[in-house]
């Protein structure tokens, strides 16, 4: 008897692929983080985005998925593709809230980074390099194989984060 896998997690996630190639695969597993991140703001608003419900920490889902705007600007840009590119938000590490920034454009501006990197990377070989620039391992090189890869143990660790987050603002958990 053979079962095939689902495209889709009831929750309209994908699945992440459990066989086949190793680029298809690393994909998948950031897409489903990506996805995993976005289904932990949905149906919330803009003051609920905002709130820092795991106390003493100020982390909120809103500034999550800005600082995950800048971590993907940072590794596809910066490190892979090697741009000169400003950082996203006025705090570079992309936590810091502005009054006037809600949670539609946040979003919209994650999913346009996103996009930008896929661009960069489309035909690249998991093998190609790219340079970290700045910080303790300035100039140390990097393939693009691993870029996937911490890009998946980012999201990872964040969307525990936002499971917490999540939970403190309307109980929701799970996913």
């Amino acid at each position: 008897m053979t079962t095939e896998t689902p495209s889709t997690l009831p929750d309209g996630r994908p699945f992440p692929l459990l066989t086949g190639a190793e680029r298809p695969l690393l994909e998948s597993w950031l897409d489903y983080h990506r996805a995993t991140l976005a289904l932990k703001c949905s149906g919330l608003d803009d003051t609920q985005v905002r709130t820092a419900s795991a106390a003493p920490s100020a982390l909120t889902l809103l500034g999550l998925v800005q600082h995950l705007a800048e971590v993907e600007r940072n590794w596809f840009q910066r490190v892979f593709a090697g741009l000169d590119v400003a950082p996203v938000y006025e705090d570079e590490t992309g936590y810091a809230l502005d009054p006037g920034r809600g949670l539609g454009e946040a979003l919209g501006v994650w999913r346009r980074e996103i996009a930008r990197g896929r661009e960069l990377c489309a035909g690249r070989s998991l093998d190609d390099t790219g340079r970290i620039s700045g910080g303790p391992l300035d100039g140390v090189e990097v393939s693009l194989r691993w870029v996937f890869v911490h890009l998946v143990e980012e999201y990872a660790r964040h969307n525990g984060h936002a499971d917490i987050l999540r939970e403190g603002i309307d109980g929701v958990t799970g996913a």
